[in-house]
């Protein structure tokens, strides 16, 4: 059996960054993976076709695609199906097709963040409190935070404001900065937010070969 690899396409930089940091500890030697950052969602979905038409020409057999993009203010079913349609177009077996023909084997996961990647942060509080001691520690069991995925007003726009009580981020939120700091911290195992819950599942299918022979 060949080592696996995984070919992320995600919407901007501190996505990547984020990755960068948890990919190793949630693969371990079982599989190598690469990063492509876009220039935001518009630039992504715009490519999307044309980049897994690409992939469909040239793809080992042992490469997995993950499209991951965070679902902002979009409906997530529209959002869904917008990549689900790249995937086919271009002649890509996604997982969630796979599901419902119950084949077992696929090429392409779409991923949702839900809302964005900030949630994640708020699914796992102690990697925040520990990149940044002074940030408010009993904020993820206030009312307004105590569910990642379903914080209302944006999740960027509240990490921002309890950082900023602990003197963080005064200028605006460094998403980059952010990812990085909190990233080196996260226990990706113990992450209450629904959405990472499902990217982590899809990983583990990858690693394990669930999504088919490699």
């Amino acid at each position: 059996m060949s080592l696996r690899h995984i070919e992320f396409l995600i919407e901007e930089p501190s996505m990547e960054a984020f990755l960068k940091q948890i990919l190793p500890r949630i693969l371990g030697d079982q599989a190598t993976f690469r990063l492509h950052a876009y220039q935001g969602k518009t630039d992504l979905l715009g490519k999307l076709e044309d980049r897994l038409r690409g992939y469909a020409r040239w793809q080992p057999s042992d490469t997995k695609i993950v499209v991951l993009l965070d679902r902002d203010d979009d409906k997530c079913a529209a959002l869904k199906r917008h990549m689900e349609r790249a995937a086919q177009s271009a002649g890509l077996i996604t997982r969630s097709a796979s599901r419902v023909s119950q084949s077992g084997e696929w090429t392409v996961a779409t991923q949702i963040a839900i809302e964005e990647l900030e949630a994640w942060y708020f699914g796992c509080w102690e990697a925040v409190c520990r990149a940044d001691p002074r940030v408010p520690r009993g904020a993820c069991r206030q009312a307004a935070y105590r569910q990642p995925d379903a914080i209302a007003g944006g999740t960027w726009e509240a990490l921002e404001r309890l950082l900023r009580r602990g003197g963080y981020h005064t200028g605006g939120l460094r998403k980059v900065e952010a990812a990085i700091r909190i990233g080196e911290h996260f226990d990706h195992e113990s992450c209450r937010s629904p959405s990472f819950a499902q990217l982590r599942m899809v990983l583990w299918e990858i690693v394990s070969g669930v999504g088919g022979p490699v």
